[in-house]
């Protein structure tokens, strides 16, 4: 069960492994882009290429879908990056169902954990397996692996990264399921009275520059929305209107300067960085609003930054 790419390698992975899938529960194909045409999410194109029985259910309480469910007869049932499941589906299978989340649970629960990783400046982070339960995120878990965080590596990076990792501690987490040889952990016990660090859905009001936050604050929101959501910021002139922009990529400066927080610094040819407290921060691909993207050397070509400069 699952819909984008992070959900089709552990499933290639499976069928490589020599397990049999007897079906595949994807989103329903819904419009998508300027000529809303209607998509197959990735998961779907995959099963169709490898001729496995699909479902796309618009409610799994739907009885119909439900019949079909069961008919499978599953042993088990994986869930990669899928809609939360109501008890009637993921309580089925006789051996339970299992859910492959990107992070070392019990933190980083929730839509967006490794985004809020990289966000908050965590060195490493990890794929878990675990039985679902009621509430979100908390079953026990089965197997974890730990994967260390670049100094400057991207959400992008770190979640092909994670792909490969997870995919084979499916695999590992059904062959060990498949022989009995498990043990659970309680992610109560694994918490010990602490609370859990939470990794909520990120909204666009979220990836929003603060600048008068330190260097490494800011350069961590950077790479842990790029290459999306991606990191905003608008900046102002007297004499034109704001100019918003977008940030893919950037570079951090460390060093001390005596430049206005927040402000613009650049020769309008070769560099454009912004001020923070402890250094710079360059910024190196970018889009306007309404533009397509681009490196700043194209950008400082085509527009006149002066206005904008400290």
């Amino acid at each position: 069960m699952g819909t984008p790419d992070f959900a089709v390698a552990p499933l290639d992975a499976l069928i490589e492994a020599g397990f049999n899938v007897v079906g595949v529960v994807t989103n329903p194909d819904k419009p998508a882009g300027r000529g809303r045409k209607i998509q197959e999410s990735a998961v779907k194109v995959y099963a169709k290429n490898k001729g496995l029985t699909i479902f796309q259910p618009e409610k799994f309480r739907d009885e119909e879908f439900l019949s079909e469910l069961r008919a499978l007869k599953a042993d088990l049932q994986i869930v990669v990056a899928f809609k939360m499941l109501p008890q009637v589906v993921w309580d089925m299978p006789a051996k339970g169902t299992v859910n492959l989340h990107a992070s070392l649970l019990p933190h980083y629960r929730g839509a967006a954990p490794l985004n809020w990783a990289i966000i908050n400046g965590e060195k490493e982070t990890g794929v878990t397996t675990f039985l679902l339960k009621h509430e979100i995120d908390t079953g026990n878990i089965i197997k974890q692996e730990r994967v260390v965080i670049g100094e400057d590596e991207t959400v992008g990076e770190l979640h092909d990264k994670l792909m490969v990792v997870g995919s084979a501690l499916i695999v590992d987490t059904v062959r060990s399921i498949q022989d009995d040889s498990y043990t659970l952990i309680s992610q109560e016990e694994l918490l010990a009275g602490e609370q859990s660090i939470h990794a909520p859905k990120i909204f666009k009001e979220d990836c929003r520059i603060d600048w008068s936050k330190d260097i490494n604050n800011v350069y961590n929101l950077i790479k842990g929305l790029s290459p999306y959501p991606a990191a905003w910021a608008v900046f102002t002139s007297a004499e034109v209107k704001d100019l918003s922009i977008k940030i893919f990529q950037a570079s951090k400066e460390v060093c001390d300067h005596k430049h206005t927080i927040g402000s613009l610094v650049s020769d309008s040819k070769t560099y454009l960085k912004v001020a923070v407290k402890g250094g710079y921060i360059n910024l190196l691909t970018i889009q306007m609003a309404g533009k397509k993207r681009m490196n700043v050397l194209d950008f400082l070509r085509g527009f006149d930054i002066g206005p904008f400069l400290g």
